[in-house]
C-alpha cells in the first residue's frame, strides 16, 4: 500500500476542479423500481451498446413495474424501445450468450429467470428454453459469468435470496445458489451450497492471481452461521483458513474490484449497511481491512443531518475526473423503513487524492440524491471521455446526470475481441502504463448490485497523451500496444 502511495504522488496531473455533474434526468422516460418484500433489495441497470453506434443503452429493472429498455440518441436524448413485457425483474447483465456479436441480457427475476437474446436495432427476443436454461423459480439477486477451457459458451453463476417456500423462513431460510455448465443441448444446473442470501457475485481472479467466485451475502436473513464467500473455480471448492481466507460477516449487497495500489491485484469493495469494507489485496495472496483513514468507510450520510448508519448498494470504480486514480460511487438508501438505519441517505462519490485516500465529494458535484438508491453505472453516456453518472431508485424515478467537470485529464478507452465462444474475452486483464502510472482492469462480467455494464473500458490519463498497453487474454497470452489518448480502441486477439 505504502509503495502504491509513493507512485500515487508522483503521477502528474492537470490542476483539476472538483467533479462536477449536470441533472439531465428529465430527458428519461419515466421509470422506477417498485413493489414490496421481493423488490426490497435488486433494482439493477444494466448498460450496453445494443445498436452499434456506441453510445450506452440502458436496461433498467422495474420489480412489479415492467422493466424499461432505453435507447440512447446521444447528446443526451433518450427514449423508450420495445422490449418483451417483463416483470418481477430485480436484475440484469450483458453478456453475449451465443456469441454472434450482439449482446444478450440475463435478466434475473423473482420467479423464472430470462434470457434475453439481442438482434439488430435493440430488438430482444426470449431465448431462454432456446438456449435450454434450466426452469427456475428462485429469488435471483445476484449473477456472474466466465467462461471455462474448451467451453463455447458462458459457464453462469446465479445467486438466490430467501427461500419464500420455506414455512419456517424468512430468517436462516437462505436459498441455495446455483451454478449453470453448458451441456450438449443446452444447460445443466447443479447447487452451490451452503447459500447465505447473496446479493452479489464477482467471478475474477483474487489476490493470488486464481480465477474465484466471490459471494457477498446478507446476514440480515442468514442470521448466523454465514459469511462472504470464495470459491474456487477450477478446484470447485470453498476457500477456508488453510488458504489464508478469512471469514467476514455483514449484510453484504454490492461487490466492486479495482486495483488501486499498482501491484495488478484488484481490491475488493464490499458494500453494507454501516462501513462499507474496502479490502485490500496483499502480497501473500489474502485480504486486509484497509485503514479506517483511507476514506471509504462511508457509514453515516454525509449531508442531511441524519445520524444512524448508511445503507451501500451498488459499488463503482471510475476515473471521474480522467487524472489516473479510481474514484468510487456507492448508491445509498434505506432498505424501506428500517428504523435503525437513516431514512434521508445521500449517495457518495469518493474521489481518490495523490496520497491514495478518498474524499467525499457527491454534494459539491451535485449528485448526493436522498432517494432509496439502488443500482446504477458509471459510464461515457455522450463520447466525451468522461463518466457520466446513472442511477436507479426504488419507488422514484431513474436519475442520470452528465459529466461536466471542468479540465479533467487525458483517457482513452478499449474494447477487447477475440474470435472464439468469448467473443469480448472474459477473464481477460489490460494493464495500462505511463510513467510511473500502472493501472489494471480485469474484463468481468458481474458484482455491482443486481446489474453492471459490458462497454469500452475506460482509463484517466492525466497528463499523458498515450499509453502502453499489455492485455493478458483468457488463454494466458499476451499482446502489447501502444495506445493514443482520446479515443476508444479496438484490440482483436491475433
Amino acid at each position: 500500500m505504502k509503495r502504491a502511495l509513493l507512485l500515487a504522488c508522483l503521477i502528474g496531473t492537470t490542476t483539476q476542479a472538483g467533479p462536477l455533474y449536470e441533472d439531465m434526468s428529465g430527458a428519461l422516460p419515466a421509470h422506477s423500481y417498485t413493489g414490496g418484500w421481493e423488490h426490497f433489495v435488486g433494482g439493477g441497470v444494466a448498460v450496453f451498446d445494443c445498436d452499434d453506434d456506441n453510445l450506452p443503452d440502458i436496461f433498467a429493472a422495474g420489480g412489479e413495474a415492467p422493466a424499461t429498455l432505453i435507447r440512447n440518441r446521444g447528446d443526451f436524448r433518450f427514449e423508450a424501445a420495445p422490449l418483451p413485457p417483463l416483470t418481477g425483474v430485480t436484475g440484469a447483465y450483458p453478456i453475449d450468450m451465443d456469441a454472434d456479436g450482439r449482446m444478450d441480457l440475463f435478466v434475473l427475476r423473482a420467479g423464472q429467470n430470462i434470457a434475453l437474446r439481442g438482434g439488430a436495432d435493440c430488438n430482444f427476443a426470449d431465448a431462454t428454453t432456446q438456449w435450454g436454461i434450466p426452469a427456475d423459480t428462485r429469488w435471483s439477486t445476484a449473477f456472474t459469468a466466465w467462461w471455462e477451457d474448451g467451453d463455447s459458451r458462458p459457464t453462469l453463476a446465479i445467486g438466490n435470496y430467501v427461500d419464500r417456500n420455506d414455512p419456517d423462513g424468512p430468517f436462516e431460510a437462505c436459498d441455495e445458489n446455483t451454478i449453470l455448465r453448458p451441456v450438449a443441448g443446452g444447460y445443466e444446473a447443479a447447487p452451490l451450497t451452503p447459500g447465505f442470501c447473496p446479493l452479489s457475485m464477482l467471478a475474477a481472479r483474487d489476490a493470488r492471481g486464481r480465477q474465484t467466485l466471490r459471494i457477498s451475502n446478507d446476514r440480515h436473513y442468514y442470521v448466523k452461521g454465514g459469511h462472504e464467500q470464495m470459491w474456487d473455480i477450477a478446484e470447485r471448492r470453498f476457500l477456508g483458513p488453510e488458504d489464508g481466507w478469512q471469514n467476514v460477516a455483514l449484510w453484504g449487497m454490492g461487490i466492486a474490484s479495482r486495483d488501486l495500489t499498482g501491484d495488478g491485484a484488484d481490491e475488493v469493495m464490499l458494500t453494507s449497511m454501516g462501513d462499507q469494507l474496502l479490502q485490500i489485496a496483499q502480497p501473500d495472496g489474502t485480504y486486509a481491512a484497509a485503514p479506517y483513514a483511507i476514506g471509504t468507510y462511508a457509514q453515516r450520510p454525509h449531508t442531511g443531518g441524519d445520524g444512524r448508519p448508511s445503507t451501500g448498494w451498488h459499488a463503482e470504480f471510475g476515473d471521474v475526473d480522467n487524472d489516473g486514480r479510481a474514484d468510487l460511487f456507492i448508491a445509498k438508501g434505506n432498505v424501506d423503513q428500517m428504523p435503525g438505519l437513516a431514512t434521508r441517505d445521500p449517495n457518495n462519490l469518493l474521489m481518490q487524492q495523490a496520497d491514495g485516500t478518498f474524499t467525499e465529494s457527491a454534494a459539491e458535484a451535485g449528485v448526493a440524491t436522498v432517494k432509496r438508491s439502488r443500482g446504477a453505472a458509471l459510464a461515457d453516456f455522450d463520447g466525451d471521455g468522461r463518466l457520466d453518472l446513472l442511477v436507479l431508485n426504488r419507488r422514484a424515478p431513474l436519475e442520470i446526470y452528465r459529466n461536466v467537470t471542468p479540465e479533467t485529464g487525458h483517457w482513452l478507452g478499449i474494447t477487447l475481441k477475440q474470435k472464439d465462444g468469448n467473443r469480448d474475452a472474459i477473464g481477460a486483464v489490460i494493464d495500462l502504463r505511463s510513467g510511473p502510472l500502472r493501472q489494471s482492469l480485469q474484463q468481468v462480467i458481474g458484482g455491482g448490485h443486481a446489474g453492471g455494464q459490458l462497454l469500452p473500458r475506460h482509463f484517466g490519463l492525466g497528463t499523458a497523451e498515450s499509453a502502453k498497453v499489455t492485455v493478458t487474454w483468457p488463454d494466458g497470452s499476451s499482446t502489447a500496444h501502444d495506445l493514443s489518448a482520446g479515443m476508444t480502441h479496438l484490440i482483436e486477439k491475433p
